[in-house]
């Protein structure tokens, strides 16, 4: 058997959303804060949960590992970084119950453990969005020694595979629902005194052609089986043998 088409496309977006969490979680570009009072014009501050990058327009020097302690006490921050490594773990909990659910060395998948997994990485993919929605809708009430403050490119990553996440869990929970409808159709078949009795079906014989001695599939119907009583042959009447007017020899014949 084939794999079901819904189970590939779970199985493709929750590995991609799963890696697009891991960026997100540890790139520190969750913020970037440009025209910072007292600095170069070109100094652009890059913020993450667990990290803060200094780095020039006009050039690729890069130096993190920066400080900051007003902006890492911020609430968002502790609870995001929570929220992100619980959707990170358990997303790879789900990949594996989803994995062990397809089976795709057997003939046929095992429906309901693939719709578990299915369930839990649409949990991950929420646990993703939350955090994310959460800091993009307060980014810039967070301390922050600038006013010039944009959105940074973790943020994306994140919207994207937390809602890859939910639409390949939503659409491999499917299968929770196919298998209740099976449990369903096997035990749900109660008849009510009001139905009419099932029809009976008759087993036609093959007529035996006479000349070629073949059978034949048509069905047909014989009135024997309607009645009550089996008629008689009719016999044919014997013809009457004409014996007084006989021939008599002739002299050729003598």
């Amino acid at each position: 058997m084939r794999t079901p088409g819904i189970f590939i496309f779970g199985m493709v977006l929750a590995p991609c959303g799963w890696i697009l969490e891991l960026v997100c979680t540890v790139a520190p570009a969750w913020r970037t804060i440009n025209t910072i009072p007292g600095e170069s014009i070109d100094l652009v501050l890059q913020q993450g949960l667990w990290d803060i990058c200094k780095t020039f327009t006009s050039s690729r020097d890069i130096t993190c590992n920066q400080q900051d302690t007003q902006y890492f006490k911020a609430q968002i921050i502790q609870i995001a970084r929570g929220l992100m490594l619980a959707s990170l773990i358990l997303n790879v909990i789900a990949i594996g119950v989803a994995s062990a659910g397809v089976r795709c060395w057997t003939d046929k998948p095992h429906w309901t453990l693939a719709g578990i997994g299915g369930v839990l990485i649409f949990i991950s993919g929420v646990l993703t969005i939350i955090p994310v929605a959460w800091y993009t809708h307060i980014m810039t009430s967070i301390f922050s020694t600038s006013t010039d403050i944009r959105v940074g490119y973790c943020l994306v990553l994140g919207f994207i595979g937390g809602c890859m996440e939910v639409l390949g869990g939503l659409v491999m929970s499917i299968g929770l629902c196919r298998r209740c409808d099976g449990r369903k159709s096997r035990t749900g078949g109660v008849k009510s005194a009001r139905d009419p009795p099932p029809r009976q079906r008759v087993t036609a014989l093959s007529v035996i052609s006479a000349s070629s001695g073949s059978a034949s599939s048509v069905p047909y119907y014989s009135k024997h089986s309607e009645m009550d009583f089996t008629r008689a042959k009719a016999q044919q009447p014997s013809r009457p043998v004409n014996t007084a007017n006989k021939a008599l020899p002739y002299d050729s014949d003598l």
